[in-house]
Protein backbone atom coordinates (compact mmCIF):
# COMPACT_ATOMS: atom_id res chain seq x y z
CA UNK A 1 0.00 0.00 0.00
CA UNK A 2 1.33 3.46 -0.83
CA UNK A 3 1.81 6.01 1.93
CA UNK A 4 -1.04 8.22 0.76
CA UNK A 5 -1.13 11.53 2.49
CA UNK A 6 -4.82 11.89 1.98
CA UNK A 7 -7.50 9.88 0.27
CA UNK A 8 -8.72 12.89 -1.66
CA UNK A 9 -7.75 13.01 -5.31
CA UNK A 10 -5.84 16.27 -4.98
CA UNK A 11 -3.15 14.55 -2.94
CA UNK A 12 -2.65 11.48 -5.16
CA UNK A 13 0.40 12.88 -6.94
CA UNK A 14 2.15 13.62 -3.65
CA UNK A 15 0.97 10.52 -1.84
CA UNK A 16 1.87 8.00 -4.51
CA UNK A 17 5.31 9.37 -5.27
CA UNK A 18 6.28 10.97 -1.96
CA UNK A 19 9.44 8.87 -1.64
CA UNK A 20 10.54 10.02 -5.11
CA UNK A 21 9.96 13.68 -4.23
CA UNK A 22 11.91 13.24 -1.00
CA UNK A 23 14.89 11.71 -2.86
CA UNK A 24 14.84 14.52 -5.43
CA UNK A 25 14.72 17.17 -2.71
CA UNK A 26 17.71 15.63 -0.93
CA UNK A 27 19.66 15.62 -4.21
CA UNK A 28 18.65 19.21 -4.96
CA UNK A 29 19.63 20.32 -1.47
CA UNK A 30 23.05 18.68 -1.64
CA UNK A 31 23.62 20.13 -5.12
CA UNK A 32 22.74 23.65 -3.96
CA UNK A 33 25.09 23.37 -1.00
CA UNK A 34 27.91 22.11 -3.23
CA UNK A 35 27.55 24.37 -6.26
CA UNK A 36 25.85 27.47 -4.85
CA UNK A 37 27.50 27.90 -1.42
CA UNK A 38 26.14 31.43 -1.12
CA UNK A 39 22.72 29.95 -0.39
CA UNK A 40 23.61 28.12 2.85
CA UNK A 41 25.90 31.00 3.83
CA UNK A 42 22.98 33.40 3.56
CA UNK A 43 20.50 31.10 5.28
CA UNK A 44 22.92 30.49 8.16
CA UNK A 45 22.61 34.13 9.13
CA UNK A 46 18.98 33.54 10.03
CA UNK A 47 19.62 31.33 13.04
CA UNK A 48 18.96 31.67 16.74
CA UNK A 49 19.99 29.26 19.49
CA UNK A 50 21.17 26.76 16.85
CA UNK A 51 17.68 26.69 15.34
CA UNK A 52 17.38 27.68 11.69
CA UNK A 53 14.56 30.20 11.42
CA UNK A 54 13.75 29.32 7.75
CA UNK A 55 13.51 25.63 8.70
CA UNK A 56 11.41 26.53 11.74
CA UNK A 57 8.96 28.47 9.56
CA UNK A 58 8.60 25.55 7.15
CA UNK A 59 8.11 23.06 9.97
CA UNK A 60 5.52 25.44 11.39
CA UNK A 61 3.71 25.36 8.05
CA UNK A 62 3.78 21.56 8.15
CA UNK A 63 2.37 21.35 11.65
CA UNK A 64 -0.20 24.15 11.55
CA UNK A 65 -2.72 22.29 9.30
CA UNK A 66 -2.60 19.29 11.62
CA UNK A 67 -3.08 21.46 14.68
CA UNK A 68 -6.24 22.89 13.08
CA UNK A 69 -7.85 19.48 13.48
CA UNK A 70 -7.35 19.45 17.25
CA UNK A 71 -10.41 20.10 19.35
CA UNK A 72 -9.41 20.94 22.92
CA UNK A 73 -12.36 19.01 24.27
CA UNK A 74 -10.97 15.92 22.56
CA UNK A 75 -7.63 16.49 24.31
CA UNK A 76 -9.38 16.05 27.64
CA UNK A 77 -10.85 12.77 26.42
CA UNK A 78 -7.50 11.61 25.03
CA UNK A 79 -5.83 12.21 28.39
CA UNK A 80 -8.14 9.59 29.89
CA UNK A 81 -6.48 6.88 27.77
CA UNK A 82 -3.08 6.31 29.39
CA UNK A 83 -2.00 3.14 27.56
CA UNK A 84 -0.68 4.99 24.51
CA UNK A 85 1.35 7.29 26.74
CA UNK A 86 2.75 4.36 28.69
CA UNK A 87 3.89 2.70 25.45
CA UNK A 88 5.63 5.73 23.96
CA UNK A 89 7.22 6.94 27.21
CA UNK A 90 8.47 3.50 28.22
CA UNK A 91 9.97 2.77 24.81
CA UNK A 92 11.47 6.25 24.42
CA UNK A 93 13.10 6.53 27.84
CA UNK A 94 13.58 3.01 29.20
CA UNK A 95 14.59 1.24 25.99
CA UNK A 96 15.59 3.55 23.12
CA UNK A 97 18.71 5.30 24.52
CA UNK A 98 20.17 2.04 25.78
CA UNK A 99 19.34 -0.03 22.69
CA UNK A 100 20.98 2.69 20.59
CA UNK A 101 24.10 2.45 22.75
CA UNK A 102 24.22 -1.35 22.41
CA UNK A 103 23.47 -1.52 18.67
CA UNK A 104 25.75 1.36 17.68
CA UNK A 105 28.47 0.15 20.06
CA UNK A 106 28.39 -3.33 18.52
CA UNK A 107 28.89 -1.94 15.03
CA UNK A 108 31.35 0.88 15.71
CA UNK A 109 33.47 -0.80 18.39
CA UNK A 110 33.36 -4.41 17.23
CA UNK A 111 32.05 -5.11 13.73
CA UNK A 112 33.70 -2.07 12.11
CA UNK A 113 36.81 -2.25 14.29
CA UNK A 114 39.13 -2.91 11.35
CA UNK A 115 37.67 -0.01 9.35
CA UNK A 116 37.27 2.76 11.92
CA UNK A 117 40.01 4.21 14.15
CA UNK A 118 39.16 3.77 17.83
CA UNK A 119 38.82 7.49 18.55
CA UNK A 120 36.52 8.03 15.56
CA UNK A 121 34.41 5.02 16.54
CA UNK A 122 33.97 6.60 19.98
CA UNK A 123 32.79 9.85 18.40
CA UNK A 124 30.33 8.08 16.09
CA UNK A 125 28.97 6.20 19.09
CA UNK A 126 28.57 9.50 20.97
CA UNK A 127 26.58 10.99 18.10
CA UNK A 128 24.35 7.93 17.98
CA UNK A 129 23.72 8.22 21.73
CA UNK A 130 22.66 11.85 21.33
CA UNK A 131 20.14 10.80 18.69
CA UNK A 132 18.88 7.92 20.81
CA UNK A 133 18.21 10.15 23.81
CA UNK A 134 16.15 12.69 21.87
CA UNK A 135 12.72 11.49 20.68
CA UNK A 136 11.00 13.51 17.98
CA UNK A 137 9.20 16.76 18.79
CA UNK A 138 8.12 18.32 15.48
CA UNK A 139 8.20 15.89 12.57
CA UNK A 140 6.13 13.30 14.40
CA UNK A 141 3.09 15.43 13.63
CA UNK A 142 3.83 14.84 9.94
CA UNK A 143 4.19 11.08 10.39
CA UNK A 144 1.00 11.02 12.48
CA UNK A 145 -0.80 12.91 9.73
CA UNK A 146 0.40 10.48 7.06
CA UNK A 147 -0.88 7.51 9.08
CA UNK A 148 -4.14 9.30 9.94
CA UNK A 149 -3.22 9.35 13.62
CA UNK A 150 -5.37 11.02 16.25
CA UNK A 151 -4.03 14.61 16.27
CA UNK A 152 -5.20 15.30 19.82
CA UNK A 153 -3.56 12.19 21.22
CA UNK A 154 -0.39 12.82 19.21
CA UNK A 155 -0.20 16.26 20.79
CA UNK A 156 -0.43 14.78 24.27
CA UNK A 157 2.22 12.17 23.45
CA UNK A 158 4.60 14.85 22.18
CA UNK A 159 3.90 17.18 25.11
CA UNK A 160 4.59 14.48 27.71
CA UNK A 161 7.79 13.42 25.96
CA UNK A 162 8.93 17.05 25.83
CA UNK A 163 8.45 17.37 29.58
CA UNK A 164 10.44 14.19 30.20
CA UNK A 165 13.10 15.40 27.77
CA UNK A 166 13.70 18.48 29.89
CA UNK A 167 14.82 16.41 32.87
CA UNK A 168 15.95 13.07 31.42
CA UNK A 169 18.10 13.99 28.42
CA UNK A 170 21.12 15.27 30.36
CA UNK A 171 21.51 12.42 32.90
CA UNK A 172 20.93 9.71 30.27
CA UNK A 173 23.46 11.20 27.85
CA UNK A 174 25.95 11.83 30.68
CA UNK A 175 25.61 8.22 31.84
CA UNK A 176 25.98 6.65 28.40
CA UNK A 177 28.81 8.94 27.32
CA UNK A 178 30.58 8.44 30.63
CA UNK A 179 31.05 12.16 31.18
CA UNK A 180 29.64 14.50 33.79
CA UNK A 181 29.95 17.82 31.99
CA UNK A 182 27.32 17.38 29.29
CA UNK A 183 26.15 20.81 28.23
CA UNK A 184 22.58 20.96 27.01
CA UNK A 185 21.62 24.07 25.00
CA UNK A 186 18.36 24.66 26.83
CA UNK A 187 17.67 27.72 24.71
CA UNK A 188 17.63 25.39 21.67
CA UNK A 189 15.38 22.96 23.51
CA UNK A 190 12.89 25.54 24.75
CA UNK A 191 12.86 27.50 21.49
CA UNK A 192 12.15 24.30 19.55
CA UNK A 193 9.22 23.42 21.80
CA UNK A 194 7.81 26.94 21.54
CA UNK A 195 8.23 27.10 17.76
CA UNK A 196 7.19 23.56 16.89
CA UNK A 197 4.43 22.90 19.43
CA UNK A 198 3.19 25.92 21.37
CA UNK A 199 3.05 28.54 18.57
CA UNK A 200 1.32 26.47 15.86
CA UNK A 201 -1.07 25.02 18.45
CA UNK A 202 -2.06 28.48 19.69
CA UNK A 203 -2.39 29.88 16.16
CA UNK A 204 -4.43 26.91 14.98
CA UNK A 205 -6.68 27.04 18.05
CA UNK A 206 -7.48 30.71 17.48
CA UNK A 207 -8.06 30.10 13.78
CA UNK A 208 -10.34 27.14 14.47
CA UNK A 209 -12.37 29.10 17.01
CA UNK A 210 -12.75 32.10 14.69
CA UNK A 211 -13.70 30.13 11.55
CA UNK A 212 -16.21 27.90 13.34
CA UNK A 213 -17.84 30.83 15.13
CA UNK A 214 -18.11 32.87 11.93
CA UNK A 215 -18.81 30.21 9.26
CA UNK A 216 -19.86 27.09 11.16
CA UNK A 217 -18.38 23.65 11.82
CA UNK A 218 -19.49 22.20 8.49
CA UNK A 219 -17.65 24.91 6.54
CA UNK A 220 -14.56 24.47 8.70
CA UNK A 221 -14.36 20.70 8.22
CA UNK A 222 -15.43 20.42 4.59
CA UNK A 223 -14.12 23.63 3.02
CA UNK A 224 -11.55 25.41 5.18
CA UNK A 225 -9.43 22.36 6.12
CA UNK A 226 -9.27 21.24 2.49
CA UNK A 227 -7.42 24.44 1.62
CA UNK A 228 -4.41 23.01 3.48
CA UNK A 229 -4.37 19.57 1.85
CA UNK A 230 -0.95 20.01 0.22
CA UNK A 231 0.63 22.37 2.74
CA UNK A 232 2.15 19.67 4.95
CA UNK A 233 3.86 17.76 2.15
CA UNK A 234 5.12 20.89 0.37
CA UNK A 235 6.52 22.14 3.67
CA UNK A 236 8.25 18.78 4.20
CA UNK A 237 9.89 18.86 0.78
CA UNK A 238 11.09 22.46 1.10
CA UNK A 239 12.45 21.69 4.58
CA UNK A 240 14.50 18.81 3.18
CA UNK A 241 16.01 21.03 0.50
CA UNK A 242 17.14 23.57 3.11
CA UNK A 243 18.46 20.97 5.57
CA UNK A 244 20.56 19.20 2.94
CA UNK A 245 21.76 22.47 1.48
CA UNK A 246 23.77 22.74 4.72
CA UNK A 247 24.91 19.11 4.71
CA UNK A 248 26.18 18.69 1.13
CA UNK A 249 29.91 18.86 1.92
CA UNK A 250 29.64 16.50 4.88
CA UNK A 251 27.82 13.85 2.86
CA UNK A 252 29.96 14.12 -0.27
CA UNK A 253 33.27 14.12 1.63
CA UNK A 254 32.46 11.06 3.79
CA UNK A 255 30.52 8.59 1.60
CA UNK A 256 31.87 5.38 3.17
CA UNK A 257 31.54 6.60 6.73
CA UNK A 258 28.02 7.86 6.00
CA UNK A 259 27.09 4.30 5.05
CA UNK A 260 28.81 2.80 8.11
CA UNK A 261 27.01 5.21 10.43
CA UNK A 262 23.68 4.71 8.70
CA UNK A 263 23.61 0.92 9.23
CA UNK A 264 23.15 0.87 13.05
CA UNK A 265 20.87 3.93 12.91
CA UNK A 266 18.58 2.15 10.46
CA UNK A 267 18.50 -1.04 12.53
CA UNK A 268 17.75 0.97 15.68
CA UNK A 269 14.89 2.79 13.97
CA UNK A 270 13.17 -0.42 12.89
CA UNK A 271 13.83 -2.05 16.27
CA UNK A 272 12.20 0.77 18.23
CA UNK A 273 9.28 1.07 15.82
CA UNK A 274 8.39 -2.60 16.03
CA UNK A 275 8.68 -2.71 19.82
CA UNK A 276 6.28 0.21 20.27
CA UNK A 277 3.99 -0.82 17.42
CA UNK A 278 3.87 -4.44 18.54
CA UNK A 279 3.25 -3.45 22.16
CA UNK A 280 0.39 -1.17 21.08
CA UNK A 281 -1.14 -3.98 19.04
CA UNK A 282 -0.79 -6.42 21.94
CA UNK A 283 -2.57 -3.90 24.20
CA UNK A 284 -5.31 -3.59 21.57
CA UNK A 285 -4.81 0.14 21.06
CA UNK A 286 -6.51 1.70 18.02
CA UNK A 287 -4.28 2.33 15.04
CA UNK A 288 -4.70 6.12 15.30
CA UNK A 289 -2.89 5.96 18.66
CA UNK A 290 -0.52 3.05 17.97
CA UNK A 291 1.07 4.51 14.83
CA UNK A 292 2.04 7.90 16.34
CA UNK A 293 3.23 6.16 19.52
CA UNK A 294 5.67 4.11 17.43
CA UNK A 295 6.69 7.05 15.24
CA UNK A 296 7.77 9.29 18.14
CA UNK A 297 10.43 6.85 19.29
CA UNK A 298 11.50 5.81 15.81
CA UNK A 299 12.23 9.39 14.75
CA UNK A 300 14.61 11.79 16.48
CA UNK A 301 14.82 15.38 17.68
CA UNK A 302 17.77 15.94 15.35
CA UNK A 303 17.97 19.70 15.93
CA UNK A 304 18.82 19.08 19.58
CA UNK A 305 21.16 16.18 18.84
CA UNK A 306 23.13 18.15 16.24
CA UNK A 307 23.35 21.23 18.48
CA UNK A 308 24.66 19.23 21.47
CA UNK A 309 27.13 17.32 19.28
CA UNK A 310 28.58 20.58 17.95
CA UNK A 311 28.88 22.07 21.44
CA UNK A 312 30.39 18.96 23.03
CA UNK A 313 32.65 17.72 20.24
CA UNK A 314 32.94 20.46 17.61
CA UNK A 315 31.52 21.14 14.18
CA UNK A 316 33.98 18.84 12.38
CA UNK A 317 33.73 15.95 14.84
CA UNK A 318 32.62 12.40 14.18
CA UNK A 319 29.79 12.87 16.68
CA UNK A 320 28.39 15.76 14.66
CA UNK A 321 28.70 13.73 11.44
CA UNK A 322 26.74 10.89 13.07
CA UNK A 323 23.89 13.22 14.01
CA UNK A 324 23.86 14.64 10.48
CA UNK A 325 23.62 11.13 9.05
CA UNK A 326 20.64 10.71 11.36
CA UNK A 327 18.99 13.56 9.49
CA UNK A 328 19.92 11.98 6.16
CA UNK A 329 18.35 8.59 6.84
CA UNK A 330 15.39 9.69 8.94
CA UNK A 331 12.91 10.87 6.31
CA UNK A 332 13.26 7.92 3.90
CA UNK A 333 13.12 5.56 6.88
CA UNK A 334 10.06 7.21 8.37
CA UNK A 335 8.26 7.13 5.04
CA UNK A 336 8.96 3.40 4.94
CA UNK A 337 7.50 3.03 8.43
CA UNK A 338 4.49 5.09 7.37
CA UNK A 339 3.90 2.58 4.56
CA UNK A 340 4.25 -0.32 6.99
CA UNK A 341 1.82 1.29 9.45
CA UNK A 342 -0.73 2.05 6.74
CA UNK A 343 -0.51 -1.43 5.24
CA UNK A 344 -1.10 -3.09 8.63
CA UNK A 345 -3.92 -0.82 9.76
CA UNK A 346 -6.53 -3.56 9.37
CA UNK A 347 -4.76 -5.63 12.02
CA UNK A 348 -5.78 -3.13 14.69
CA UNK A 349 -9.16 -2.76 16.35
CA UNK A 350 -11.25 0.10 15.07
CA UNK A 351 -11.88 2.79 17.67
Amino acid sequence: MSAEVDSREGMDLFGRYLSVWVALCIIVGVAIGEFIPAVPQTLSRFEYANVSIPVAVLIWLMIYPMMLKIDFSSIVEASKKPKGLIVTCSVNWLIKPFSMYLIAGFFFKFLFQSILPADLADEYLAGAILLGAAPCTAMVFVWSHLTKGDPSYTLIQVAVNDLILLVAFTPIVAFLLGVSDVFVPYDTLFLSVVLFVVTPLLAASLTRKYVISSRGLDYFENVFLKKFDTTTVIGLLLTLIIIFTFQGDVILNNPLHVILIAIPLILQTFFIFYIAYGWAKWWKLPHCIAAPAAMIGASNFFELAVAVAIMLFGLDSGATLATVVGVLVEVPLMLTLVKIANSTKEQFLKE
